[in-house]
Order: structure tokens, then C-alpha cells, then sequence
């Protein structure tokens, strides 16, 4: 079973692209940035949806009918963003009306494409830095929102070209998946976690729909499964490659993959594509078993599985997978390091996904639980621990304020080796301006629980959830407008060692 995704979560990206052509400039640059654009698209693995050269001028948009065609193109394709490329000086009423005809609601980005050479007197010419300026500004006045490449006026072959478009499908994989999401709330919040509330009304306006289970169908579900069923065998098996079981229970082994396999089965038949539970106490003391398990190894299959009915976290956990394309978890702000300020134990009791792990992979048993009494240290076993590995990591809260709205709060860090250590699954963080980060987090309302991702995707966490899903968007060193800036040492590093598939939706 391991591996199995409970959905296809993945799905080739598809983009369609506004060549802007005016028909003052040569329509043949005009056809030759477009083609190129189309190349370095399928090539990274997208789907792109623009008019066929019989179709229009050379196969660009500039009259209204060659807008509203392309418009047509997007909606019947249904397209996840629109790249709008000037490939001379650009067209802005085409542009816009084709925007405005295809009403998708989707993510935009727009660049410009550069001039062949130093300009001289026999130059023949674009002139898109001066076009995308008018394109950008129709847009405004048609009230759509847009992203500007970081590397405005380039050509299709270069690779900051590439790495925008990397960073723009990432965007439009989070603004898709958040909008179209299904979260499954399984059993209420802990009483004493005023932490987790939520207004599952605002989060339906937003896009996601939360699905609900009580704890009593799930200690009955899995209590029903028999001991024979095949599948069963099988999750168990995996449980046991997964982890080191040693130190647990055959028992807790068990129970773990009956919780498993029925939240499987569950999540399956609601279309789930995260989850959020109530991890503690009522599943030790009623079902006898930490829930730790089953939401590590969903989460190291993408499909994240916050703690404590954290509804929240679970939007914030996806929105990082959907960016990174890699697991995620979702972390305490535990501990400040006594030695150095700017270095924070990202801890759980151990539910981190395995792909975070530096050492090896581990079950034991819930502490702080086991020992105030609330459950049996027999019942508390199921925890996954490990330390995590040194890597670059994206930290992110979502939050509802009832008087402000939609928050968000990104920050950037690495993971790094340091002696101090606990149990559960934990690392220690480097962030710079930690102090700052820290009192912005108290002051703008956030809570003690943030989501984590390996790589640095913080850009486009900002673009995503601030720019295109409204929300109100925080970090410590916000220096260049419309760009997550991280403070040295960490400027410009995207790069991590789990593979990121970043064509997939």
C-alpha cells in the first residue's frame, strides 16, 4: 500500500499563452518568440493551449475576434494559467479582452520578449519593454490579477525564463489545488486548542470544502476490518519497511494499519486531498494508538495531515506541498535555541513525513500523553521519530482573523545540525531576523503551529496566497516589492535534494 496515492494529485499543468502581437512591428519576431516560447513550455512538461498559426496572424492574438478565439481555446481546455507573452510591442486590447472573455479566474503571468540586438538605425524592433507596460496596465484597469516575471524582458531560451515559468506553474498548482480542495476534519479539536477554530463558512468562500468524520465512525471502521482482510497484510508489511517497529508493540503495529487502511478507503471515497485529525487523547485512550503513523505515511504520499484538528495547518500544509512539490508537515514553533537567536526547533510528537528524516526512522511512544495519565503508555505507542535532515525549508501559517480577514505569514530557513536534542521528530531551524519573524507571528495573530516544506518556495507561497487568494501576506525582510526576498545566506537558493516535479498540477 505504501506509495498509493489516495488520489491523482498530479496532473500535466496546462497553460494557455497570449502571443501579443501589433501589427506595427514585424509579424515575423512576432512568430519567432512565439514559437520559441511553445518549445521551452513542452519541453518543461506543460500543455500549452494558444491559436493555431491558421487560425490567426502568424498565430498570435491582436484583433478582438483573434482574442475572443484564443478566449474560446481557454475556457474549452480549462486552462490552470494564462501566460502572456508581448512578442513584439503587444497588443493590450487583446490581451484584455481576451482575459476578460475567457473569465477563468486563473493565475496570470506577463513578459516581454528582448530585442534581437543593440539597438541601430537598421534595428527592426519590438520595443515589449515599452508594450508590457500598457498590457500591465489594461489588466489593472479590467481588475485581473497578474504576475510580473522576475526577469521581465528576456528571450523564450533563457534559462531565468525557465525558472519563471517553473515558479509560475507552482503558483497556479497552489491556487488551483487550494481552490478545489476537500479537507477531511476528522473528530472536533482538542477543548483546550482554541488554537484550531475556524470558520468553516469563510473556508468555503475561499475554495475548500471540509468533509467530516466523527472519531466513533473511525474507531468503529477500523475496529471492523478483520484480521484476515488481505489488504491488511499488506499495510502492515509496508508499516514495517517504513519505520523501525521494534521498540512497539505487534499490537500497536496492528491497530496503526486498521487506522490506516480505513482512513484510505474513507479518503478515497470523499475525493480527499488532505486531512486534519484529532490525534490526541480520546484515539489512545478509546482506540489504543497514536494516530502518529497513519498521518506521517499519508503525508509522505502528499497527502498532508495536520494534528489536532487543525484545519488550518492542513490548508497551510497543502498549500507547501502544492508549491514544493514534496511533503509536508506541520510543526510547533517548540523551542528557541539558548546559544542562538536565530535558530528554532521546528518539533512534533512525531507525525513528520519520513522524507524529512536524516536518521533512521523509528516508532515509540507518545511522553507527554503516556505520562500525564491520559492513556496507557500501551495505548500511547505509534509515534514517528527521527531527526531532520539539513536542508533548505519554507515555513507557513494560514490563518482566519474575524476582524482582518485572510492572513498569511512565510518565512525561509535551513535545516542544520546541532547537539541539542529531544524526542519526537524535530530539527533545528536557521531563520534570519528570527526576533523579528517571531514577535510579527504574536502580533498579526498566528498561531503555534506552521507548516513546513523541503526548498525554498516562499515566493511562491507570496504570490500565491497573497496576490491571487487575497490573503493579508507577513514575513521578517520584505524588501523588493512583489518579491519574497530572504535574507543572506539563504538569497536565491531553490535547490533540494527530493526531487521536485514542477510541470505537475
Amino acid at each position: 500500500m505504501q506509495g498509493e496515492p489516495t488520489m491523482a494529485l498530479l496532473r500535466t499543468i496546462k497553460l494557455g499563452f497570449i502571443p501579443s502581437n501589433r501589427g506595427f512591428f514585424s509579424k515575423e519576431l512576432a512568430a519567432s518568440m512565439r514559437d520559441q516560447t511553445i518549445e521551452t513550455l513542452k519541453c518543461m512538461g506543460i500543455e500549452v493551449i494558444v491559436p493555431d498559426v491558421a487560425a490567426t496572424k502568424v498565430g498570435c492574438v491582436e484583433t478582438r475576434q483573434e482574442a475572443e478565439l484564443a478566449a474560446e481555446l481557454f475556457r474549452r481546455h480549462g486552462v490552470h494559467g494564462i501566460l502572456v507573452g508581448a512578442v513584439n510591442f503587444g497588443e493590450e486590447q487583446g490581451v484584455a479582452w481576451c482575459v476578460r472573455k475567457a473569465a477563468l479566474n486563473v493565475p496570470i503571468m506577463i513578459f516581454g520578449c528582448q530585442e534581437e540586438e543593440t539597438l541601430t538605425m537598421k534595428t527592426r524592433r519590438r520595443d515589449a519593454f515599452c508594450g508590457l507596460l500598457s498590457i500591465g496596465e489594461v489588466l489593472r484597469q479590467i481588475g485581473a490579477a497578474y504576475t510580473v516575471a522576475q526577469t521581465p524582458i528576456c528571450f523564450p531560451t533563457d534559462a531565468s525564463f525557465r525558472a519563471d515559468i517553473d515558479a509560475f506553474v507552482r503558483i497556479c498548482r497552489v491556487v488551483h489545488g487550494i481552490r478545489n480542495a476537500r479537507y477531511g476534519q476528522i473528530g472536533a479539536r482538542p477543548d483546550a486548542f482554541w488554537t484550531c477554530r475556524y470558520d468553516e463558512k469563510s473556508l468555503q468562500l475561499l475554495g475548500p470544502t471540509t468533509v467530516t468524520l466523527d472519531l466513533s465512525e473511525v474507531f468503529g471502521g477500523a475496529g471492523r476490518i478483520s484480521d484476515s482482510d488481505p489488504d491488511l497484510a499488506a499495510v502492515i508489511r509496508s508499516i514495517q519497511g517504513y519505520a523501525d517497529t521494534s521498540a512497539v508493540k505487534q499490537l500497536s503495529v496492528i491497530r496503526s494499519a486498521k487506522l490506516e487502511l480505513f482512513l484510505r478507503r474513507w479518503a478515497k471515497e470523499q475525493a480527499i486531498d488532505a486531512f486534519a485529525i484529532q490525534c490526541w487523547t480520546s484515539i489512545q485512550a478509546n482506540y489504543g494508538v497514536c494516530s502518529c503513523t497513519t498521518m506521517s505515511r499519508f503525508g509522505d504520499e502528499g497527502v498532508p495531515s495536520a494534528c489536532e484538528a487543525d484545519i488550518m495547518g492542513t490548508l497551510s500544509m497543502h498549500a507547501c506541498l502544492l508549491a514544493s512539490d514534496s511533503p509536508a508537515a506541520l510543526a510547533d514553533w517548540n523551542n528557541l535555541h539558548n546559544e542562538d537567536h536565530e535558530l528554532v526547533n521546528v518539533w512534533h510528537c512525531g507525525v513528520f513525513p519520513a522524507a524529512f528524516a536524516s536518521t533512521p526512522v523509528k516508532l515509540g511512544v507518545q511522553e507527554i500523553i503516556a505520562s500525564s495519565g491520559a492513556a496507557s503508555y500501551d495505548d500511547s505507542e505509534g509515534t514517528v521519530e527521527f531527526t531532520a535532515r539539513p536542508n533548505p525549508l519554507t515555513l507557513c501559517r494560514v490563518t482566519q482573523d474575524p476582524r482582518e480577514g485572510w492572513k498569511a505569514v512565510v518565512a525561509q530557513g535551513r535545516i542544520e545540525p546541532n547537539k541539542a536534542t529531544t524526542f519526537g521528530a524535530y530539527g533545528w531551524c536557521r531563520i534570519a531576523h528570527l526576533d523579528r519573524l517571531y514577535r510579527d507571528v504574536l502580533l498579526r495573530h498566528f498561531p503555534h503551529h506552521v507548516a513546513i516544506t523541503q526548498g525554498h518556495v516562499g515566493n511562491v507561497l507570496w504570490e500565491a496566497l497573497g496576490n491571487y487568494l487575497g490573503m493579508k501576506s507577513f514575513h521578517a525582510t520584505q524588501d523588493t516589492p512583489g518579491l519574497y526576498t530572504p535574507a543572506l545566506p539563504f538569497a536565491g537558493v531553490q535547490t533540494v535534494d527530493v526531487p521536485i516535479r514542477a510541470a505537475a498540477l
